[in-house]
């Protein structure tokens, strides 16, 4: 028995996220598509783990995932012949072997996100797939100022999107976030050692408030203190979302 790793670059457009579907629907999902692909490539169906859920619209650069099969098959082969029969908007990107005990989800320590802003009056056709359009002045020494009081260990309740009931725990390492200006876009890189449902957008969108003038940068600290969604931002849009690195 082998513990195969994956890398994987996605295009999360028209996918219903990373995660199949066991409630009967027929949402096309990354993991299926490669759960498929491996199915032919093998002839045996595998399960895929996954480092993270990502949502969907959401893309990914260096997704993270790993199954365990019991094949002879070089590694170079799995990674191009998973690739043969995959859509283009998935690529393996590499393929190594581990340890058995190795788990893409339970082992990860961290993650990369990374939030793209269109930031001009009009839209851009070649950006916009992998971007969120603000038409709006956006000031940045006001984001920055705001994205310090998200640093450190918190409850950051009032960035998860999801059922009031939920009791699971929503304290999060936030490691650093950096507001980078590469114009027309604005990127906004987050790393945190786990992330709530919607979380990153949940905070993408708060800065954008921040940037905006509708939300002073202290506010943030009020916003935490409350652990209530509504006291937040509005959820940016999953289409500027790309998941960039998984820790390990």
């Amino acid at each position: 028995m082998r513990n195969i790793k994956l890398i994987i670059e996605y295009d999360g457009t028209g996918f219903n996220g990373w995660q199949a579907q066991v409630n009967g629907k027929r949402l096309r999902t990354i993991q299926e598509e490669i759960e498929k692909a491996a199915k032919k490539l093998f002839g045996k169906k595998i399960s895929l783990i996954g480092s993270s859920r990502t949502d969907s619209g959401v893309h990914a650069k260096a997704y993270v995932a790993n199954f365990r099969i019991d094949s002879k098959l070089e590694l170079t082969n799995i990674k191009n012949g998973l690739n043969s029969f995959l859509p283009r908007q998935i690529s393996i990107i590499s393929s190594e072997e581990v340890t058995l005990k190795f788990h893409s989800r339970i082992d990860s320590i961290g993650k990369l996100y990374k939030y793209t802003i269109i930031n001009r009056k009009s839209r851009s056709p070649l950006l916009e797939r992998y971007s969120a359009l603000v038409p709006y002045d956006l000031d940045l020494t006001m984001m920055r100022r705001a994205a310090k009081y998200l640093i450190g260990k918190k409850d950051f309740k009032s960035f998860r999107t999801g059922n009031k009931k939920e009791k699971s725990s929503s304290v999060r390492t936030v490691k650093k976030i950096e507001i980078i200006s590469r114009a027309p876009t604005i990127e906004i890189h987050i790393q945190a050692d786990g992330f709530l449902y919607n979380m990153a957008r949940n905070i993408a969108g708060t800065l954008i408030e921040v940037g905006r003038g509708r939300f002073k940068p202290e506010q943030v600290k009020e916003i935490l203190a409350k652990r209530h969604r509504s006291s937040a931002g509005k959820t940016a849009p999953a289409k500027g979302l790309c998941l960039e690195k998984v820790f390990y």
